[in-house]
């Protein structure tokens, strides 16, 4: 071989550095999708046993209720704290032994019943000593009067001066003005003694005694025997946003009575049943509400002062609307609509609905919807334009805390089944 002459060199061959590993990852994917293909042949097994298999073109259980019409009550909420239109801290109006007791604690008390009593003995000499003064300046007066009368006949028959009868004018009008002042302090005396027995000023329920039997008081003293509540009626304060003020001082100046309600701090029970009395006249800038003030009987005594109570005003009232349950509310590109079952084929279209206000379950229909058309309430997940349906009853409820495992409520007040309706 000579210089410049091309070598021929052997072909090169490669090696492969791990040969197995095309070997295994073909073995892995086809164990793969073998798994895949028995997990879902047993799906579909135990779906057939439980009777959940469905082919796409089966109906789909769902739960319907009819449209229904009627009056919706249109009411504003806030919280309130029930406030006694008067309270009264009952004092002695004068100073003295507390000699005597007449209430018990929490009782009920009208107008002038007695509550207690102060010693009236300083006080019936009092008015003893008014009316000796008394008598004895009447006496007097009489007997000025007797003169001057004597002194008139003497002065027309010029047996006197004139000035002597003057001045006996003149003290017989100055014995006027003692007697005047004496029967004053007769009947300040009678009064005195009269404070000497405290009664209620109003009517309502007392609290507890302040002070006990045989302890002096006096006028000055601040504390007081017992606090009287006034409680029938009433009155609940309670806030409400200002956004809310127009609509209401729109019914006021209309000279309606908007009814008003008060339940416990749950909202579960009804406590009374009243009405607006007033609207404060400012708005709170902290918190952007206004206060009101409810006015209630409280005929069964179960408002009580200070209470926390949830407020419920009726605002208006829609005449002849179309009520849903909420359950049947659905949200997506449409916006809000409703499943309306077709009731000749079994399906359903998505019908658009504008709604108004709400109350617990219940949803006013405004437009899209008439009364008596069917809609879907539970399993309305599942559903899309024109799919059928399979008409199913509600499920009842079980409480977990039976341990019989059923509600003795699950048949008359059975809340909605969830949405895909299991």
């Amino acid at each position: 071989m000579t210089l410049g002459e091309d070598k021929e060199l052997p072909p090169v061959k490669t090696k492969r550095k791990y040969p197995w590993l095309t070997g295994s990852a073909l073995v892995l994917l086809i164990a793969t999708a073998v798994y895949f293909i028995s997990f879902n042949k047993a799906v579909d097994e135990h779906d057939k046993k439980s009777g959940t298999y469905k082919h796409s073109d089966s109906p789909i259980a769902v739960v319907a209720e009819a449209a229904d019409r009627g009056d919706f009550p249109v009411y504003l909420t806030g919280l309130g704290t029930v406030t006694a239109l008067s309270t009264v801290t009952v004092k002695s109006r004068v100073d003295g032994e507390l000699v005597r007791v007449a209430f018990k604690e929490g009782q009920m008390v009208r107008e002038g019943d007695l509550l207690a009593e102060i010693d009236p003995r300083p006080f019936q000499v009092q008015l003893m000593q008014a009316k000796g003064q008394l008598r004895r300046d009447e006496a007097l007066l009489k007997n000025a009067q007797v003169d001057l009368h004597r002194y008139q006949t003497l002065l027309e028959q010029d047996s006197i001066a004139a000035q002597q009868t003057v001045t006996q004018e003149s003290l017989v009008k100055q014995y006027q003005g003692i007697v005047e002042t004496d029967r004053g302090q007769v009947e300040n005396a009678k009064l005195q003694l009269s404070y000497a027995r405290i009664t209620a000023p109003v009517t309502g329920r007392l609290g507890l005694r302040l002070v006990d039997q045989g302890n002096i008081v006096q006028a000055s003293d601040a504390t007081g025997l017992v606090v009287i509540t006034r409680i029938q009626p009433i009155a609940v304060v309670f806030t409400l946003p200002e956004d809310d003020l127009p609509a209401v001082m729109e019914r006021v100046h209309s000279g309606e009575t908007l009814a008003i309600e008060a339940y416990d701090r749950k909202s579960k029970i009804k406590l009374a049943q009243g009405y607006l009395a007033a609207v404060d006249n400012q708005i709170d800038p902290t918190t952007g509400t206004i206060k009101l003030k409810g006015q209630f009987d409280n005929e069964d005594k179960t408002l009580f002062s200070n209470q926390f109570v949830n407020v419920r005003m009726t605002l208006n009232t829609l005449r002849g609307i179309t009520i849903i349950p909420a359950s049947a509310i659905q949200r997506g590109i449409p916006g809000t609509f409703v499943y309306v079952v077709i009731r000749e084929d079994r399906s359903v279209t998505v019908r658009p609905v504008k709604l108004g206000p709400a109350e617990g379950e219940k949803v006013a229909v405004l437009e899209g919807l008439k009364a008596n058309e069917l809609i879907v309430v539970d399993g309305a997940d599942k559903l899309r334009e024109g799919a059928k349906v399979e008409l199913v009853a509600r499920q009842p409820e079980f409480s977990p805390d039976d341990s019989s495992g059923f509600s003795e409520n699950a048949v008359s007040s059975s809340r909605p089944a969830g949405r895909d309706g299991r």
